[in-house]
C-alpha cells in the first residue's frame, strides 16, 4: 500500500503542476489587471506598484517567481488586501470553511444514508416515494434559494436563530449555514444510497445471510450497507473538497469569513495571487480526498486491490 500511495502522490505533484500552469496563464490572458481602476492611477504610482509585484517583467519570469514561491509554501502577497499575504488570508478563512463544510458533509452523510436506506427497505411504498420526492426537491432547488428561505423562517419570523454572521463560531450562527449547505448533498446521497442498497439487498451473499437466519438488522447494517455505501464514498471525495474549501454562495449570504468569497473577489479584482492561491488549495483538497476515497474504497471492498 505504501508504494501505491507514493505513486499516487508522485502523480498528484504532476497534476498540481499542470493545474497551476494552466490557471496561471489563463488568468493572465483575461483582460484587465489588479491596478486598473475607474480613475486610473498616476503613471509613476502604477509603475512602482507593478515593479513591486514583478508585473513589469515578462510573464514567463513571473511564472518562475510564482513556482519558486509555491515550492517554498509562499502563495505570494494579495493585490487587493495590501496588508496581508494570501497565506495569511487563508490561515484566517480556511479553518472557518473547513469547520462549516466538514459539519455539512457529516450531516449530509448521516441523514442521506439514513434516508436512502429507509427508502430502499420500503421500495415502491409511500415511505420510498416520500423520500425520493424530498430528494428530487433538494437536488433541483439550489441553496441560494433555500438559504434565504430558511433565514426568513427561522431568523426573521420565528426569531430562533441569527440571520447571519459567524459570531465567533457560536452554534446558533452555524446551524442555518450548515443546513443550507448540507441539504443538496443529503438529497444526492439519499438517492445514491437507495439505488445501491436495493441492489445490495438482491445480491447472493444477502440471500445466503437470510437463509442462515441472521437478524434483519445485521443483514442490513453489517452486510448490505458495506456494499451500498461504496457509491457514496466515491461521490464524497470531490464533494468533500468542494465543501471544505468554502461555498461562495453560503458564505456570502450568511456573511461568513471563509475562503469561498476570496475566489470571487480575487477574480473580480484581478488579484492574481489570490485566485491562484484558491486554485491551489482546491486542487490539493481534490487530490487528497480522491486518494483517501481510493484507500477507503479498497478497505470496504476486498475485491479492490492496490494496483
Amino acid at each position: 500500500m505504501v508504494h501505491y500511495v507514493m505513486r499516487r502522490l508522485a502523480g498528484a505533484i504532476v497534476t498540481l503542476f499542470v493545474i497551476v500552469t494552466i490557471a496561471f496563464f489563463l488568468i493572465r490572458v483575461a483582460p484587465g489587471g489588479p491596478f486598473d481602476r475607474e480613475r486610473p492611477l498616476e503613471a509613476k504610482v502604477r509603475a512602482n506598484l507593478e515593479a513591486a509585484y514583478h508585473l513589469d517583467e515578462p510573464v514567463w519570469r513571473q511564472y518562475a517567481y510564482y513556482l519558486e514561491g509555491l515550492v517554498q509554501g509562499d502563495l505570494g502577497p494579495s493585490f487587493i488586501y495590501r496588508d496581508f499575504t494570501v497565506g495569511e488570508l487563508f490561515m484566517q478563512g480556511l479553518p472557518v470553511s473547513v469547520e462549516l463544510g466538514g459539519s455539512a458533509l457529516l450531516l449530509a452523510f448521516l441523514v442521506g444514508t439514513g434516508l436512502g436506506t429507509f427508502a430502499a427497505l420500503r421500495q415502491n411504498r409511500p415511505g420510498d416515494y416520500s423520500v425520493m420526492t424530498l430528494a428530487a426537491f433538494g437536488i433541483t432547488v439550489p441553496n441560494f434559494v433555500v438559504a434565504p428561505l430558511l433565514t426568513l423562517l427561522f431568523a426573521l419570523w420565528l426569531g430562533w436563530l441569527p440571520a447571519g454572521g459567524w459570531g465567533g463560531g457560536a452554534l446558533a450562527n452555524k446551524i442555518l449555514p450548515i443546513v443550507s449547505l448540507a441539504l443538496p448533498q443529503v438529497a444526492i446521497i439519499a438517492r445514491l444510497t437507495r439505488g445501491s442498497m436495493i441492489e445490495a439487498m438482491r445480491s447472493h451473499h444477502i440471500r445466503t445471510a437470510r437463509a442462515n437466519g441472521l437478524p434483519a438488522r445485521v443483514i442490513v447494517f453489517v452486510h448490505a450497507f458495506r456494499g451500498a455505501v461504496l457509491p457514496v464514498v466515491s461521490y464524497m471525495g470531490p464533494a468533500a473538497a468542494a465543501l471544505l474549501t468554502g461555498s461562495v454562495v453560503i458564505e456570502t449570504i450568511f456573511g461568513i469569513p471563509g475562503i469561498g468569497r476570496y475566489f470571487v473577489q480575487g477574480a473580480l479584482n484581478r488579484d492574481y495571487t489570490l485566485v491562484m492561491g484558491t486554485v491551489v488549495v482546491i486542487a490539493v483538497f481534490v487530490i487528497v480526498f480522491n486518494l483517501l476515497v481510493d484507500l477507503i474504497y479498497a478497505a470496504l471492498d476486498p475485491r479492490v486491490r492496490y494496483g
